[in-house]
This record gives C-alpha cells, sequence and structure tokens, in this order.
C-alpha cells in the first residue's frame, strides 16, 4: 500500500491488470520492474498461468507524455515485415497502458563480445533489411529536414550549453550552420526506407527462435537508410575496431542490395553516407545524453559520451569538408588541432 502511495501510476496499473480477468491470469505479487528507457515509459514483467504466456511485459506510457497508438502501429508494420515484435496482447490507450508478449531479458548488449558478434550482428542485418524492404510510403512520418534540424539543435542547445557550459560565437554558429547543412542535405538524398531510429544493442534481445527480438520501435519514421546501419554498429554503449565495422557493414550493404533495396552500387559512396548520417546521429545523441542529465537527473548517460565523441571526431576530422567541425570541437573543449587524414 506504502508503494502504490507514492506511485499512484502503479497502483492504477495493478488495478487494469486485475481487470483483464481470466483471459490474461497473472500474478500480481510477481510484477517487477522489467526496464525502462530515456522517456517517460516504464516496463514491468508479471508471471502468468496462461499456457502460452508464462511471463508478460507491462508499458506504462502516461497519456500525459507518451502515446502508445505509435507502438501498436509500428509494431505491425514491423511484424508484418517478418522481424519479431512484441505482440500486444491488451490495451487501454486511455490509462496509457499496453500488455506485450515477453521477448525475454537476454539484450544483445549482454552477450556481445568478439565470438559471439559476427553471429548476432547476422541475424540483426537480416532482420533489418527485412524492415527496409516492407517499406510503404504514406505509413510512417517523414524523417525531414524539420526533424533532422530539430535533432541536430539539441547539440548547441543541451551539449554546448547546458554540458559545457559555453555560448556559441557568431562565427561559431556560422559554421556549425554550414556543417548541419551539408549533413542534412546528404541525409535527404539517401534512399528513403523505414528506420527504427534506436537499432542498436539495448533494444534488440537475442531469442530462441526469430533472433533478434526488435524493442523500442515507436518512434520510427520513413529516412535515410544508412540510419539503422550507423545506431547497430556504431552504438553508443559497445565499441568495434573500425576493421570490424567496416566488414559488418560491407555484408549488411551485399545483402540489402542483393534484397533490392536502392543502394549504391559503389561500397566507398555508401560508406561515406553511413559516416555522414552517424555524424548526424551523434551529434544528436550529444546532446540528448546531455539533456537526460541536466534536465532528467539521468545521469548515467554521462559515462557513453566519450564514446560517441570519439565517433563524432573521427568522422570531422576524416572529410575535408567536415573539418571545420573538428576545430570548433577542438574550441570548444580547449584542445589543440589535431592532424588527420582527408579525403
Amino acid at each position: 500500500m506504502q508503494e502504490q502511495l507514492h506511485d499512484p501510476r502503479l497502483a492504477q496499473l495493478r488495478s487494469w491488470l486485475q481487470s483483464l480477468g481470466p483471459q490474461w491470469p497473472v500474478d500480481l505479487s510477481s510484477l517487477a520492474p522489467a526496464s525502462s528507457d530515456a522517456s517517460f515509459r516504464r516496463y514491468f514483467r508479471v508471471t502468468s498461468t496462461h499456457p502460452d504466456h508464462p511471463t508478460l511485459i507491462v508499458m506504462d506510457a502516461p497519456p500525459s507524455h507518451e502515446d502508445c497508438r505509435p507502438f501498436i502501429h509500428v509494431a505491425r508494420l514491423f511484424g508484418a515485415a517478418g522481424a519479431t515484435v512484441p505482440t500486444v496482447l491488451a490495451e487501454d490507450l486511455a490509462q496509457g497502458f499496453l500488455l506485450l508478449a515477453d521477448l525475454g531479458n537476454t539484450t544483445y548488449l549482454s552477450v556481445l563480445d568478439a565470438d559471439s558478434a559476427d553471429a548476432l550482428y547476422a541475424d540483426a542485418t537480416d532482420a533489418l533489411v527485412r524492415i527496409q524492404l516492407a517499406t510503404q510510403a504514406g505509413t510512417l512520418p517523414p524523417y525531414d529536414r524539420a526533424l533532422l534540424q530539430r535533432e541536430l539543435d539539441l547539440f548547441p542547445e543541451w551539449y554546448v550549453g547546458k554540458h559545457l557550459g559555453v555560448t556559441l560565437d557568431d562565427t561559431q554558429q556560422t559554421t556549425l550552420a554550414g556543417i548541419n547543412e551539408a549533413l542534412i542535405r546528404n541525409n535527404l538524398a539517401q534512399p528513403q526506407v523505414y528506420v527504427h531510429r534506436d537499432y542498436h544493442s539495448r533494444n534488440l534481445m537475442r531469442t530462441e527462435a526469430g533472433n533478434p527480438g526488435v524493442l523500442d520501435f515507436q518512434d520510427a519514421v520513413i529516412g535515410p537508410v544508412t540510419y539503422d546501419a550507423v545506431s547497430l554498429w556504431r552504438d553508443a554503449y559497445i565499441s568495434w575496431d573500425e576493421e570490424r565495422q567496416i566488414d559488418w557493414v560491407v555484408r549488411y550493404w551485399e545483402k540489402a542490395r542483393k534484397a533490392g533495396l536502392p543502394l549504391t552500387a559503389d561500397f566507398g559512396d555508401f560508406y561515406r553516407d553511413f559516416e555522414w548520417m552517424g555524424l548526424q546521429r551523434h551529434l544528436k545523441v550529444l546532446g540528448i545524453f546531455a539533456r537526460l542529465s541536466h534536465r532528467d537527473g539521468k545521469h548515467g548517460y554521462l559515462d557513453d559520451m566519450p564514446l560517441v565523441m570519439r565517433y563524432t571526431r573521427a568522422v570531422a576530422e576524416r572529410y575535408s569538408e567536415l573539418r571545420a567541425l573538428a576545430r570548433l570541437l577542438d574550441a570548444l573543449e580547449g584542445r589543440a588541432q589535431a592532424v588527420g587524414y582527408t579525403f
């Protein structure tokens, strides 16, 4: 009772589960946190005597902050494409609750290592290609210029302004605007497909059948074909030598082209698009991680910033068109300019 007084949403959720009756018989005493994410959503696991579902997942998405409908819609699209997604078993949109099939608790992040990576990423590649091949125009929002720009704006507002405590001068603002414009033009010129937007090791579950289980897809859009590949292999939570990254990206590129996705016939061009898309994503992620810490008190994300900054710097220093960003980062961090290769 004390727990419910401090957490009225939890009391509401328990009452909803009880109201489902014999169709979904659950043991309320077993209700326990399953995971949380960077949004207001929470997930709980509960045991059940249902013959096909010994455990179930309950999503708590407060309607004042979250909308369950995109999750349900994308689950149907991705499921129809052949991806393994949690089936929606019961829903209450007014209260913001979903009852979902349980895909287990083994994330890719918990099992990825040098020995397992090839097989796990091969499965993730297969699932990604199936999702992209299923793209139907108009079924999801576009990853358009406005959205790409809003994401890029998180970097100066939250990472530079709030995290570093720096105000960009007019010249620096002009430099950043020019980099952003180059990235957006590149991103919009790429083939447009279904984009999960967080297709990485924390949102992929190792499953016995239909590996991987795919989670956290409610923000999916139609956008650049390289985006989810960047999320997967330039993951904010685990890093790999670039040689292995390139090998996996080549395998994806070959498989996707063979399946009929409209990718460039030159891998060098594709890899450049991959890197430029990654830079857009990583500037956004730096802003998001800063916001999660400074606004939401989720300071653990600061531990993941150095890896994201390494990705950011590597691309900014590699391409002559982006070198101005590397110089800007040097200025922001008080670092001397580094010498690097360009092409």
